[in-house]
């Protein structure tokens, strides 16, 4: 079952980007010529109007066919599928060879304003950025797992062991902010850079406060680096509720958790280039049908978060200025645009190519690392 949970992640997840290219490309008058979900040999096909709708042999990406468009194949996504290369080649020289009609000047891609391009191009990872938004904003509303403020532990010789905090106690507010999720204490500390803090707890029917002076602290962050900072010396006992928030908080939330998951993303791919995160912690396809079958397995919540998840890594590393992605195109399109003319076609076939070995590259990469993950390791 988990590669069939795979399969569906995948399919919305390259759907909705390519619906994404599609919408703009309709907008923008743009002639549509295909849109498949996978790419290779065709399965399935039929065409509605001037479109031929496919579905394709492979299942790791997709592409949307326009008229006047070169080809290009993009991070995990083909916008011409791999068989079709020559006769994108010889549309792409169609307009040297032959003089265009005014309609046909009117719905290619080619000859549209570098703003409707650039529009078109930004479209698919912004479609995959909003979907994730959509998810989590509906995730909100139908329950979040929330860990209470209730202590588990308080830590012998440390600074709420000290002023009298004992397990058991429901930590209430923090300088008179009212907190009810665990992750507002650890905000809270880090907020005071050490200085004294008003602390109100409950203990069965009691409400008391403490003054407690965190003390400084070298943690560990989610890269694994060393960081500075402060803790008053308190675990959580693990006590879980689901909070609910009405359509407006829903929003409010939704879009947090979008924009922290957007950061928490970039920064990853920063610190790998810093070598912070080693390159063996890339997964591939295996990593993402094993990871698929248990949020599966968890629940439809768990599940939708990793689509959301899942969708903004696609949104993301499809933004990255590197050629066959859109973000190379989109750097192309800008600098056509700042500098009024476009790219040579040598410089993008050079670019081209080297963005092609960079993304095999990293495919190469990725699947060697879920093999020895998952059958070597294992084994072993």
């Amino acid at each position: 079952m988990t590669v069939v949970y795979a399969i569906i992640v995948l399919g919305i997840l390259i759907f909705v980007h390519e619906l994404g290219h599609f919408l703009l490309a309709k907008l923008m008058g743009v002639s549509v010529e295909k849109f498949s979900l996978g790419f290779g040999p065709k399965l399935i096909g039929k065409t509605i109007g001037e479109t031929e709708y496919l579905l394709s042999a492979f299942p790791l990406g997709g592409y949307v066919k326009m008229f006047g468009e070169g080809g290009f194949i993009e991070g995990g996504e083909s916008h011409h599928p791999p068989e079709e290369n020559g006769a994108a080649l010889e549309q792409a020289v169609a307009p040297v060879m032959r003089e265009l009609t005014e309609e046909e000047k009117s719905r290619s891609f080619a000859h549209k304003p570098v703003l409707a391009r650039i529009a078109i191009v930004i479209a698919g990872p912004v479609f995959n950025l909003l979907f994730a938004w959509m998810i989590f904003i509906v995730l909100c509303m139908i329950g979040v797992p929330t860990v209470t403020t209730k202590i588990g532990e308080a830590l012998k010789d440390k600074p709420a062991a000290k002023a009298g905090m004992l397990k058991g106690d429901v930590i209430t507010a923090i300088n008179n902010k009212p907190i009810n999720r665990w992750e507002q204490i650890a905000e809270g500390v880090t907020a005071s850079k050490g200085q004294p803090l008003a602390v109100t707890i409950k203990r069965e029917a009691q409400v008391i406060s403490f003054t407690i002076t965190p003390e400084p602290r070298v943690s560990k962050n989610l890269f694994g680096e060393k960081v500075s900072g402060y803790a008053i010396g308190v675990a959580s006992a693990g006590d879980i509720v689901t909070e609910y928030f009405n359509p407006f908080q829903a929003v409010i939330k939704g879009t947090e958790q979008t924009w922290k998951v957007i950061d928490l993303t970039f920064m990853s791919l920063v610190k790998m280039v810093q070598r912070v995160v080693p390159m063996d912690s890339v997964g591939g396809p295996i990593m993402i049908a094993k990871m698929a079958g248990e949020q599966a397995s968890a629940g439809i919540a768990p599940f939708l978060a990793f689509m959301a998840l899942l969708s903004i890594n696609l949104g993301v590393l499809n933004l990255l200025p590197v050629p066959v992605l859109d973000g190379g195109h989109l750097l192309f399109y800008i600098m056509e645009f700042v500098f009024r003319r476009p790219v040579p076609q040598k410089v993008r076939e050079y670019a081209q190519q080297i963005g092609m070995a960079l993304l095999l590259g990293l495919m190469v990469l990725a699947f060697y690392n879920d093999i020895i993950r998952y059958f070597v390791t294992r084994q072993g």
